[in-house]
């Protein structure tokens, strides 16, 4: 096999890992899953196996629901991440900032599930960012605060 070969081998297999993982993390975090790209690929078991919180609220997007997955924090404190924002990024290449503040003052979910029901790309998933929109309807019922319920998310990145 030629050398470009063996490139190409591996550039198929690193997509076919990048396919698999539910969910990719990268920026300022101390773990890796891949050293070398310095990322963080969750697993669907992996993601699944982090403590479980639910968010009941309705959004723009959909009825009153339980929502549920792990604390975004959780998710940041699995992987050694800090910094001032998170750069969240879904599968149609939409793309928005949470401040790291947030997280404290609503407790954000990653959710995975609506109602019980794995969520899927066509229902906003595989991945929602999800806020207690009803809990704090002031702040969270805004253009701004609902450009950060992002939904079919795919990747974050931890920002300084």
């Amino acid at each position: 096999m030629t050398l470009a070969g063996v490139g190409t081998l591996a550039r198929l297999a690193h997509a076919k890992e990048e396919r698999r993982a539910i969910l990719i993390v990268r920026g300022n975090i101390s773990k890796f899953t891949d050293e070398k790209a310095k990322i963080y690929r969750f697993s669907e078991e992996e993601f699944m196996s982090l403590p479980q919180n639910s968010i009941t609220t309705s959004t723009t997007w959909t009825t009153r629901s339980r929502f549920d997955g792990p604390l975004l924090s959780s998710v940041l404190e699995h992987v050694g991440a800090s910094g001032s924002r998170l750069d969240v990024q879904a599968l149609d290449d939409y793309s928005a900032s949470i401040p790291m503040s947030d997280l404290d003052a609503f407790g954000p979910i990653l959710a995975h599930s609506r109602d019980g029901k794995r969520m899927t790309a066509r229902d906003h998933g595989p991945l929602f960012v999800m806020y207690p929109r009803d809990k704090y309807p002031s702040k969270l019922n805004t253009p701004p605060a609902q450009a950060k319920f992002i939904w079919q998310v795919r990747r974050i990145t931890v920002v300084h």
